[in-house]
């Protein structure tokens, strides 16, 4: 059933008092996480938005890529949900998807292969012909850092392989199959305005994804595809918890103006709207979801 509305600030109060010791390893697992997440699995409700549409959602396992697949599916579309190994996750979200009597098909890889990016496309193609939506939503984040000598140079190429370059890849692979009416919404970061020198690759990479996402805009809109962007704050996933020490997690989000960190459930709501008719006059912008907090 659907959440009765409240003060913003008084939602989930279980987040006001989250046990600050439960560090995990990356990519981290929803499972493990305390409170656990809310993707929407007993709240969100369809109303028919992207009926009989094909998305692709990568890292769709967990945190708001989760949240994601079950809110699409329950506005009609059918998913590919591309991870990277967190299995039960993954099959979980893949649940979720099928109750709602969509069909889901998960892809396992890691995205900073251009290999693996092709992967996911080719089973979208192959499982349902074509596909309308993309969502560049996987991303890596390291342990946060004193400062940006302990960024060895590995780390931060990972991290751009994965949230950047793979965005590219993904959509030079997708655009083929895509038709007109189609939508590309890529993940961005209230770190691309705000950026902490604690995931500073992470942040450099969100900033990158928001100039991606206003050049490709340009580009696409003659094909009839928009490009858009959701920049989301502090959301409470397993990102989160395989970042920060013990120390940031008891704070994570009470800086923000609604002094909680957001649940992903509440940053679906964007993607729908994006990847639907709602809106059709929306390409190249940043939609924040940030718990009140602007984006500049």
């Amino acid at each position: 059933m659907q959440k009765e509305k409240q003060d913003p600030q008084k939602e989930y109060p279980e987040l006001q008092h989250l046990n600050p010791n439960q560090e995990q390893q990356p990519p981290g697992v929803e499972g493990k996480m305390q409170p656990r997440a809310d993707h929407g699995e007993q709240t969100y409700r369809g109303s028919g938005k992207l009926k009989d549409k094909v998305a692709i959602v990568t890292g769709g396992d967990s945190g708001i890529g989760k949240a994601v697949c079950i809110a699409y599916a329950r506005e009609g579309a059918h998913i590919v949900c591309a991870y990277l190994n967190e299995h039960e996750d993954a099959n979980d979200t893949k649940q979720w998807v099928e109750k709602s009597g969509r069909r889901c098909v998960l892809v396992r890889g890691d995205l900073a292969s251009e290999a693996e990016c092709k992967k996911v496309v080719d089973a979208a193609v192959k499982e349902f012909g074509k596909f309308d939506i993309l969502v560049n939503n996987a991303a890596y984040q390291g342990k946060a850092v004193e400062n940006i000598e302990q960024m060895d140079y590995d780390r931060v190429l990972h991290t751009f392989r994965v949230n950047i370059i793979a965005m590219f890849a993904l959509t030079r692979f997708s655009l083929p199959h895509m038709r007109e009416g189609g939508s590309i919404i890529n993940v961005g970061s209230i770190q691309a305005y705000n950026p902490s020198n604690a995931i500073l690759d992470y942040a450099t990479t969100k900033g990158a994804i928001v100039t991606f996402t206003k050049g490709l805009a340009q580009e696409l809109v003659d094909r009839g595809i928009r490009v858009n962007c959701v920049a989301p704050g502090p959301i409470w996933t397993p990102l989160v918890v395989s970042s920060f020490p013990a120390e940031k997690l008891a704070e994570f989000g009470k800086n923000y103006p609604l002094k909680r960190p957001g649940m992903p459930v509440e940053v679906a709501g964007a993607f729908v709207f994006l990847a639907s008719a709602d809106s059709n006059y929306v390409a190249g912008e940043v939609l924040g979801v940030t718990g009140g907090r602007p984006l500049a």
